[in-house]
């Protein structure tokens, strides 16, 4: 019989780990759906196969309650009845760093290549919006296609499209990434769960199909029709075969074939002869009314957005990098220990759990998983300082006699680096082992002269710093062959400016007494009562507490900086919504208290407190319209007359060679149902602007599309947010503040979501979720560089970029050592490309180095090694760290590369 038409039926779950139930609830759940999936598969040769959610951690939650079903899972798996991976958890793209998005994608794949075949499916069921560079990160990881639930506007019956890079005629699509990357889309344009429950019974059967055929051949471009058999935590349809076999006997013209995405998409790949619609980059449902795009996800809970920040810093910018300095001095790298790491945060980093669209309970436990994961980093960053220090030659300090306390500033990012460094140091320690009572010790450290010392670098140079004393401390040594190691020191922390510390590389200083050199007199950077001023820019605070930026090497002056803005949010987790007809509060015009709060001739701050009163809450209307479920757009409650004190304290600062403004702000936050947020405008003319996500500096428009009706346009953003003119551009980069907007307010002005205080989960029923508020303390960093309109050439974006990594200190001996007190891993330079990692390759060993290219435009890349001598044998290779092609050295062995308009490139090197 030859069909018209084919039915793929594909079994599935989606299975969020946590949502509105706490992850053991859902934990149960998820092993009761596993025994019955075993058992269906045992007794019902029919169902053919269950795809797994495309992610491998299922398989771990559920061996961890269910070891004894091990055995009888990676046969189903072998025989292709379970495709597994090829993630190890869906995670939210846009919240989760470039890196953390590829190893989510290693880890996937390394995990499921343990139990056989690795399901090449790009599968984005549910993301929150998709990413531009996935068609090149899927490519590279030798997937052709894309299954995903969001981001494009399907047009249906017409199939005519009125904005190509948003729209599709069909369902199939063609996805095309900014460096040209194409894989086959295919969107849920019926949702992922359009062939649950099918029916057995004749008559419900016969309703049911003649429906669902319809709906799937609306959108489809060819005789192959998708149905997805499941939903979110939808139990197996245990009696599908025979469902199936009544859907045969009514519809004989409909093949129905229990399928999967293998299948599938080469069904799809073989029957096309229509013209596949083109969508172009990130797919964010820009031709939308814009009310459930769901992006308020990334203001949701933003202290879960400030610890993911920080742990996927310390793991990917300061734990591989030197791990993989200290392996390159013949030091174990902890593959293991990053792994587990890893695993442990990107637990986090599903999008019900990122996203801070859960109840309560989920997101106490996820604080605990950040713990735990930035530990295991803290750690092996100890060890790893250790080797590199006490590798590093501090001979040049013995001119200073024995009482010289030596220490090692390292720059973890991929470009040269100048800043404020601390480092605490012992003067003096005495061990318990020594004898001494616990007095005799702490007389003996209460004694200790901490005076007279000078900072000195390995040249000679003095160094411009402050000490406080710290007093008396206790700590110990953990060794690794005997016991524990207490004592107690006398301890002191410095503050100073580390200057043009190389990339991937470290810098020698110590506190000595008996320095020959005087201190450098330099210039104090306080240019006024309120007004700061270094060879790069001045600030001059007003008397609101505002401040104008302006750009000593282009003139620009951009005003009215640092407002701070207040609505309510009657919305809830998942989306931000302003009371309608609700007068927004500033700062503008607020008397603030004005103060100097540091001067040294490495930075000076300014300390503006603002005494601010804003509503207590949303109106008590509000909790009738939470418990009756109603849309958010349509509520109308409004905020209380009464209300609360709002006490912001914000620190500016500029140092001696920093190119822009420190800003840091803090309050105790005592309201309910509020938004705030900081604004810069910028006074820029352009229609768009530029913001970091993943692997790409997205270039997005500031008016949205004809049909967005919401009043508020919010993006997603890593790094960095960019407005910039003709010769001129202001960055305002972050750390861990995931959402801003370019207002349309005359100005171009960035607004910055600093805090959203809401009380309920949103979606599909009534979840109150009452930690949402985030009441009591909450801190932010942010720093706003100015540049000249190229934030990439300029530097802005690698400075911002350099802003997201703390700096690491580490106190060591006089030693001799084979690596000089100032030096790089590894050397390279490139127009416009951006640094993301270094680190070792599990099986062969070699360092991995990626970068990806910042703009539209090819440009070349320099790499030479520096630390350990020459460059050995190079090659390229894809994002899962397999060798593509052998990469070959110029005349002084070192490497140059051309790199392609916004390619993400790694390249391999072979250890000498």
């Amino acid at each position: 019989m030859t069909y018209k038409r084919t039915a793929h039926i594909i079994s599935h779950t989606h299975w969020d780990r946590e949502w509105y139930l706490p992850y053991e609830k859902h934990h149960v759940l998820l092993v009761k759906l596993m025994d019955t999936l075993l058992h269906t598969l045992d007794t019902d040769p029919d169902f053919k196969s269950f795809y797994l959610d495309g992610q491998t951690i299922i398989l771990e939650d559920y061996l961890q309650v269910r070891p004894e079903n091990r055995e009888r899972l990676e046969r189903y798996i072998k025989e292709g009845r379970i495709p597994i991976g090829p993630w190890y958890i869906l995670q939210d793209a846009f919240l989760t760093s470039s890196e953390a998005n590829l190893r989510n994608l290693q880890i996937g794949n390394q995990d499921a290549s343990r139990y056989g075949t690795i399901a090449k499916v790009g599968y984005f069921p549910d993301t929150f919006g998709n990413i531009g560079q996935a068609p090149q990160i899927l490519q590279q990881a030798g997937i052709d296609n894309a299954v995903f639930g969001r981001g494009v506007k399907p047009t249906g019956f017409n199939n005519t499209v009125a904005d190509s890079d948003y729209e599709s005629s069909f369902s199939e699509l063609i996805w095309e990434g900014p460096d040209g990357s194409r894989v086959l889309g295919v969107l849920f344009a019926n949702w992922y769960c359009n062939g649950m429950e099918v029916p057995t019974d004749e008559a419900a059967a016969k309703e049911y199909w003649e429906r669902k055929l319809v709906e799937a051949e609306k959108y489809a471009a060819t005789g192959q029709l998708l149905f997805m058999n499941g939903c979110d935590h939808q139990p197996i349809q245990q009696d599908l075969s025979a469902a199936l076999d009544t859907a045969r006997q009514l519809f004989p013209e409909t093949e129905f074939i229990h399928s999967n995405f293998e299948d599938y998409l080469a069904s799809v790949n073989e029957s096309l002869t229509r013209e596949l619609s083109v969508v172009k980059g990130e797919l964010r449902s820009q031709r939308t009314d814009g009310w459930s795009t769901l992006v308020n996800t990334a203001s949701a809970r933003v202290y879960l957005k400030q610890m993911n920040q920080l742990g996927q810093a310390m793991l990917e910018k300061v734990a591989e990098p030197l791990a993989t300095l200290a392996y390159s001095l013949g030091h174990e790298y902890p593959h293991h220990l990053f792994t587990y790491a890893w695993k442990t945060l990107m637990q986090n980093h599903p999008h019900d759990s990122i996203c801070g669209c859960s109840v309560d309970e989920v997101h106490r436990e996820m604080v605990t998983r950040f713990d735990k994961s930035r530990h295991v980093a803290e750690a092996i960053i100890d060890d790893s300082k250790a080797v590199i220090a006490d590798a590093v030659d501090t001979t040049v300090f013995e001119q200073y006699g024995e009482d010289v306390l030596p220490f090692v500033v390292y720059n973890t990012t991929g470009w040269e680096r100048s800043g404020v460094v601390e480092v605490e140091l012992d003067i003096e320690r005495i061990y318990f082992r020594d004898g001494l009572s616990l007095d005799e010790m702490n007389q003996k450290m209460y004694g200790v002269d901490v005076t007279g010392r000078t900072v000195v670098d390995h040249l000679g140079t003095a160094i411009a710093h402050s000490a406080v004393d710290l007093g008396l401390q206790f700590g110990y040594d953990l060794p690794d062959d005997k016991f524990r190691q207490p004592y107690m020191s006398r301890r002191v922390r410095l503050t100073l400016e580390a200057v043009q510390v190389a990339a991937l590389g470290l810098a020698a200083f110590a506190y000595v007494r008996n320095a020959k050199a005087a201190e450098l007199p330099l210039v104090s950077l306080v240019a006024g009562e309120q007004s700061l001023e270094n060879e790069f820019v001045r600030i001059d605070v007003e008397a609101d507490g505002s401040f104008s930026l302006t750009d000593k090497r282009s003139g620009q002056i951009y005003r009215d900086l640092g407002v701070y803005e207040n609505t309510g949010d009657i919305g809830n987790e998942y989306m931000y919504k302003q009371p309608t007809g609700e007068q927004t509060l500033t700062t503008k015009g607020l008397p603030a208290s004005i103060r100097l709060v540091e001067n040294t001739p490495y930075r000076a701050a300014i300390e503006i407190v603002h005494e601010w009163a804003v509503p207590a809450s949303a109106e008590p209307y509000f909790e009738v319209e939470k418990q009756e479920a109603v849309y958010f757009p349509n509520r109308k409650s409004q905020r209380t007359e009464a209300t609360v004190p709002l006490t912001i304290r914000t620190e500016i600062a500029i140092s001696r060679s920093g190119q822009g403004v420190e800003w840091k702000s803090s309050f105790n936050n005592q309201a309910k149902d509020h938004r705030v947020r900081v604004l810069f405008p910028t006074d820029l003319e352009t229609a768009v602007h530029q913001a970091d996500s993943i692997f790409e500096i997205a270039t997005r428009d500031i008016e949205p599309a004809a049909e967005w009706i919401n009043p508020s346009n919010a993006q997603h953003q890593q790094a960095f947010v960019d407005v910039s003119g003709e010769h001129a551009g202001l960055t305002v980069s972050n750390l861990g503040l995931n959402e801003y907007e370019v207002l349309r307010d005359g100005r171009n002005s960035i607004a910055i979501t600093l805090l959203r205080s809401v009380a309920e989960l949103g979606d599909w029923g009534v979840f109150p979720t009452p930690e949402a508020q985030c009441l009591g303390e909450q801190s932010f960093s942010l720093t706003i560089l100015p540049h000249n309109g190229d934030g990439a050439e300029s530097g802005a974006y690698a400075r911002s970029y350099q802003f997201q990594v703390p700096w690491t200190v580490s106190q060591t001996g006089v030693h001799s050592g084979k690596l000089a007190p100032a030096l790089s891993l590894f050397n390279w330079d490139g127009s416009g490309l951006a640094f993301s990692s270094l680190k070792v390759n599990e099986k062969s060993g070699d360092f991995m180095l990626r970068w990806f290219n910042m703009k539209p435009a090819e440009t070349e890349l320099n790499l030479s090694e520096a630390a350990a001598g020459s460059l050995g044998q190079a090659y390229k290779s894809n994002v899962l760290e397999h060798e593509v092609e052998g990469l070959a050295l110029n005349g002084q062995s070192s490497l140059q590369l051309t790199v392609g308009p916004c390619e993400i490139l790694t390249v391999g090197v072979k250890r000498s």
